[in-house]
């Protein structure tokens, strides 16, 4: 095999709790993480160039170590000794700076992929150490599906598959520092945390509605005061048939669940029209354990 192609799927938090901002400076974490069906492209090739080389479809996009994609195959072809040179092409399509933890989601994939490529025969939780390095939301990104975060989204729990439904993904034409909302979160001011227990009960019984009723994102105290766009879009996709909208991670997309796609593709061409904004897609969630 001289190369593969995979897909590396965005992220949702169904649940975003901030428990306590701990002595380092970072916050303690509880959060219900969801794969969903929107996703880059990575092509990994086998070269004869002895180096590591990162091709995008986004001439902007750095391709050298300032990009995840090119810090981990330097990582992996230098700690497993890797003689060959890696070429990747990465296709992007999961916004930028979107709170879809697209970059954890392109290094988690590159890791993945070299690792099927050179058969090197690293186990799914060796990988998400090695991609814990890289990001907190690497290894969820490894692991995909739905999950319950903890720590700083770090420690992982296989939870029961994500009803099926369509999701609208929009983000309004600006961009945030995940880094700034987290300095800027203030927890005196959270008034409403999520019951994070209840919403798994409510993923167990495979209960949407329930689901999306008691959906809260901490961030969106910060995020949402700063960028009013976002509430609209939220109220927007609520007007227009979903069954709940919210924030997904520091923002600024906002997501929605419909149970019909008409529905659901309905409410994009309004939005795309009325925020004026190019970046909205209508997707699905991605469940990998079905019928276990």
């Amino acid at each position: 095999m001289d190369d593969i192609k995979l897909r590396a799927r965005a992220k949702i938090n169904i649940t975003l709790d901030a428990i306590r901002k701990m002595e380092n400076g970072y916050h303690e974490l509880e959060m219900i993480m969801q794969t969903v069906n929107l996703c880059d492209n990575l092509h990994i090739k086998k070269t004869n160039t002895g180096k590591v080389e990162l091709k995008s479809n986004l001439v902007w996009l750095p391709c050298d170590s300032r990009n995840l994609v090119y810090r981990a195959a330097e990582y992996m072809r230098e700690t497993y000794n890797i003689k060959e040179g890696i070429e990747i092409e990465l296709v992007k399509n999961i916004p930028v700076a979107a709170g879809l933890a697209g970059g954890s989601s392109d290094c988690a994939a590159t890791l993945v992929g070299i690792n099927n490529l050179f058969r090197l025969n690293i186990s799914q939780e060796e990988l998400m150490k090695i991609g814990k390095s890289f990001g907190a939301d690497v290894p969820y990104c490894i692991l995909r599906g739905t999950a319950l975060a903890e720590g700083i989204g770090e420690k992982l729990t296989v939870l029961p598959n994500f009803p099926n439904c369509y999701v609208l993904l929009a983000k309004p034409p600006i961009s945030v520092s995940t880094a700034s909302v987290f300095g800027a979160l203030d927890l005196k001011k959270v008034n409403k945390h999520p019951d994070t227990k209840a919403i798994i009960d409510y993923i167990e019984k495979g209960d949407l509605q329930a689901v999306s009723d008691n959906m809260v994102n901490v961030l969106e105290t910060v995020t949402c005061e700063k960028y009013p766009v976002i509430e609209q879009i939220k109220k927007a996709m609520i007007d227009n048939g979903a069954i709940g909208s919210m924030m997904s991670g520091s923002g600024p997309t906002v997501f929605g669940f419909f149970s019909e796609y008409k529905e659901g593709l309905h409410a994009l061409k309004f939005i795309k029209n009325k925020f004026r904004t190019k970046e909205v897609y209508l997707t699905t969630v991605f469940n990998i354990r079905q019928g276990e």
